[in-house]
């Protein structure tokens, strides 16, 4: 078992919620493991939004996001969760996802039944599979990973299309065909999460999603550890905390020409390299320099 994925395992095991901020490239993920974080979640949107500039609505492919995983692989062991859409397809499109996602480096992968192209869980307009193509997609998964230790995070975003009863009668099959993890998207009433966690959460590790502006009837993950929830998700925050602090980062520029007196903290060159262990590159290339 790879080191990343142990450490999945272990978080796993441990008591009270797993906090995953979303992470889309190596900063976020040296960010986020340095903060002390048991598990980073790679976010289809956050990749969208700060690679590609454009909204999350299924027009990124399993290449790149893989491209982007095996970049976060190259600098650190964090255990990451990988949203990987529908599948990018159907059951086979499925298979070979998760053997490339896998050999990139995921330690689970998240899997949604909604039609492709997707879109965000929490934007109107969705539509889902049957059933029945979810549960093959979920066979599909099981009979293709290559380390039994890479886990299926089963999400369903039936409850906004279908209705609650569907929601909870896909995430029982979806559980019996191979989920380790559950993932009822968007539920609209602190009522529906208590229904969720008695029916599941003795039985499975439960995820839920904390996005900024999302229609969580929660706030916070100790709001989900009284719940029986396992996973909080924080698909986009880093993203969020940071686009008003650079829009506002330009505007100074812009108007007086210099950052030393913009009113918000920032790094200096050496504090980056410091951050990104540059002293530490440096001196192992000394053993293979002719001249030292």
């Amino acid at each position: 078992m790879s080191l990343h994925s142990q450490r999945l395992q272990a978080a796993l095991t441990k008591p009270g919620v797993i906090k995953a901020p979303g992470v889309f490239d190596g900063l976020t993920t040296r960010l986020v493991e340095q903060a002390g974080f048991d598990v980073g979640f790679v976010s289809g949107a956050g990749i969208a939004f700060s690679r590609f500039g454009i909204p999350d609505v299924g027009l990124i492919g399993m290449s790149e996001v893989a491209h982007c995983i095996q970049l976060m692989r190259e600098i650190s062991e964090l255990p990451l969760i990988v949203d990987i859409d529908t599948g990018f397809g159907n059951a086979l499109n499925t298979q070979r996802t998760v053997r490339v996602f896998e050999r990139a480096g995921a330690s689970a992968m998240q899997m949604e039944d909604q039609v492709m192209p997707k879109r965000c869980g929490h934007m109107k307009g969705k539509n889902v599979v049957s059933c029945a193509e979810m549960e093959g997609k979920i066979h599909a998964f099981v009979d293709s990973r290559e380390n039994e230790n890479t886990l299926l995070v089963a999400r369903t975003d039936a409850l906004g299309v279908t209705g609650f009863e569907d929601a909870m009668e896909r995430a029982s099959r979806y559980l019996e065909a191979g989920a380790d993890l559950l993932f009822i998207e968007a539920p609209k009433t602190l009522e529906q999460m208590q229904i969720i966690a008695k029916e599941f959460g003795a039985r499975v590790p439960l995820v839920h999603n904390l996005v900024e502006g999302g229609a969580s009837p929660v706030s916070n993950a100790a709001e989900l550890a009284e719940l029986n929830y396992k996973l909080a998700l924080y698909p986009v925050a880093l993203l969020h905390a940071f686009v008003p602090t650079a829009q506002a980062l330009l505007t100074h520029i812009q108007q007086q020409g210099e950052t030393s007196h913009f009113n918000q903290p920032m790094l200096n060159l050496s504090q980056i390299n410091q951050l990104l262990d540059a002293d530490n590159l440096l001196e192992q290339a000394k053993k293979y320099d002719a001249n030292s």
